[in-house]
Formats: structure tokens, sequence, C-alpha cells
């Protein structure tokens, strides 16, 4: 569960930039952190390929489909992630692109690139390794950043939901500056950027 004293501050933050910020913040109370949800980071950054510029259903509808295709054949996800799978992963409906990307970050891997040693960098310098990989920007470095190694300070620039949702609810069209009261703790602004779209009441 979040902290405490850190839900307090965000709210004391939130309540001096705009009141709807306050208010959706409070109505969404403390939030669980949970821990990293995948055993490596390669297979964070798997998924993450697939969600790029996806919405979440769409995503995890190709998702289940690539696991259920690695089922058929015995294997794990990201044994099909290696020449000769690519009419398989399109049929799941994997793009060309991320099935390349795919590939390359099994390749990253083995290489050595996403050792152990990549959580004791700043995020700057961990995301400037990870966008070396084919395939990975700065979003996905960002949503590695955020949900695998647990940074708090991140604002995911590029996610079109914090991104808008904070805007709407503050009317300020530059988030990164607004973001920036939030520091050291702007990753869980984003969570409960996302908590708050994922919980607004569907539109009549």
């Amino acid at each position: 569960m979040l902290d405490a004293t850190i839900y307090d501050r965000l709210i004391g933050t939130a309540a001096m930039i705009s009141e709807p910020l306050r208010a959706a913040i409070a109505a969404v109370g403390l939030i669980e952190i949970a821990p990293p949800s995948h055993a490596s980071l390669a297979e964070r950054l798997f998924v993450e390929v697939v969600n790029q510029q996806l919405s979440t259903k769409a995503a995890l509808s190709i998702w289940t489909r690539v696991e259920a295709a690695a089922s058929a054949q015995a294997v794990a996800p990201r044994d099909l992630f290696v020449p000769g799978y690519e009419d398989l992963l399109r049929g799941c409906g994997v793009s060309a692109n991320k099935v390349r990307a795919l590939q390359a970050i099994r390749e990253a891997e083995e290489a050595g690139w996403l050792g152990a040693d990549l959580a004791a960098l700043p995020h700057a310098e961990r995301s400037a390794v990870l966008c070396r990989i084919r395939g990975v920007g700065p979003w996905t470095a960002d949503m590695a950043g955020i949900f695998h190694f647990l940074d708090p300070d991140i604002w995911p620039v590029g996610d079109v939901a914090a991104v808008g949702v904070l805007r709407r609810l503050t009317e300020r069209d530059d988030t990164v500056q607004t973001a920036a009261c939030f520091a050291p703790y702007r990753s869980i602004l984003a969570r409960y950027m996302w908590r708050t779209r994922d919980t607004a009441p569907a539109a009549a």
C-alpha cells in the first residue's frame, strides 16, 4: 500500500494546483503499489512492446493469443520470439515491426544488456540503454521504469492517458511542468491519473 505520508503530500500538492486534481486523487484514495509482475525485465518489455499504441483491451487480447500459440507449441511465449515464428505471431495480431522488436529484446537479453545492474542506474541512463534496442522507445522504457523497477519519479510524457487526464484535471497543457511539482513522486502521480481514467463513469 502507498505510504500515507506520500499520499498526503500528493493531496497537498494537488490542492495547490487544481481542486479537480485534488478531488480525483482523494476519490481514488490510498493505492497499492504492486511488486513487479514479471520475473525479468525482458518479460516486461515483451508485454510493453505488444501494448504500444493499443488500448489495454486490444493489447491483452493479442497477448492472450500469443500465450495460447506458445502453449500449443509446448513452449513459453519468449520461445516464439526467434526467426521462424514470424507468421505465427502475425496471425496472433502482432505487427511485423513488433515481431522484430520482440526478437530484438530477446537478443538483447541473451547479449547481457538486461542484467540486474540496470536497477542501480538512474532512469535516464537506464532508458538510454533500453532505447538502443530496436522497438524500445522512451514510452516503453518509462513503463519498465514505473512497473518493473518501481522507480517513484518518472513522468511518462509519451503516455496519452496519463497526460490527457492531468491536462483535463488542471486545464494546463504543459504536463511536464505540472508533474514536476510532484517530484520525487511523479510515477505515483501517473498511477493516480491511470486509476482516475479507469474508474471514470462511462459516457452516456
